[in-house]
């Protein structure tokens, strides 16, 4: 009767843990189930393990341990870059008005003239897409804005002229008239005198920009 009682209390206590079974898959450190893919717990919920068991293999959810796995974010691939515009590129000469002209004409002098001719070949040089040459007539302070602006204008349109005479195509060539609202000189020839002095002072101011742009 004794070892009948013991047999139903082993039975029972195997039953109390086969109801507890949990997803293994396969391993080797705990105590499979009555299939390969689940494993005994205890009475108290604790999975059997084998004694090759370490934490490194808490693989199965539900025991002690475990530690569900993150999913990796899904890769998202970057756009391609955009598209590189081409830089602009931009070149200026600035030639000495009183190289090219006497003083409060718009005739070039044959030194002048001279000095466009090497200025052209380096003008040739200067390699652009689209380009365009833009010249701009500079005058000093003496004289009223609006003599100055005609006169700054005139000088324009004659050294655009002569470039187009040199092979520069004429259709890329615009003129433009500054008159003297952008002096270089600044101050430095308020208290020069007599007016002969001043106007070698302001010399800098009367000048002719040809500015090359496009891109590279």
């Amino acid at each position: 009767m004794k070892h009948t009682l013991k047999y139903l209390a082993v039975v029972a206590a195997f039953g109390l843990c086969a109801s507890a079974q949990a997803d293994v898959g396969k391993t080797a450190a705990y105590v499979e189930g009555t299939t390969a893919a689940t494993v005994w717990k205890s009475n108290f919920g604790e999975c059997w393990r084998t004694g090759t068991w370490t934490k490194e293999q808490a693989v199965v959810e539900g025991c002690d341990g475990y530690v569900k796995p993150v999913a990796k974010p899904a890769v998202v691939a970057k756009p391609a870059p955009a598209p590189v515009a081409d830089a602009p590129a931009a070149t200026k000469f600035t030639l000495k008005a009183d190289v090219l002209f006497d003083l409060n004409k718009s005739t070039l002098k044959p030194a002048g003239k001279a000095e466009l001719d090497k200025m052209t070949a380096d003008l040739k040089k200067v390699a652009t897409k689209d380009k365009t040459i833009k010249v701009i007539g500079h005058a000093d302070r003496l004289g009223s804005a609006a003599y100055n602006q005609k006169l700054s204008e005139a000088r324009a349109k004659t050294v655009a002229a002569y470039l187009k005479t040199k092979g520069v195509n004429g259709a890329k060539v615009v003129t433009e008239g500054k008159g003297k609202t952008a002096p270089v000189t600044g101050n430095k020839c308020d208290k020069v005198k007599p007016k002969s002095k001043l106007v070698a002072c302001l010399a800098p101011d009367r000048r002719v920009e040809i500015e090359v742009s496009g891109t590279k």
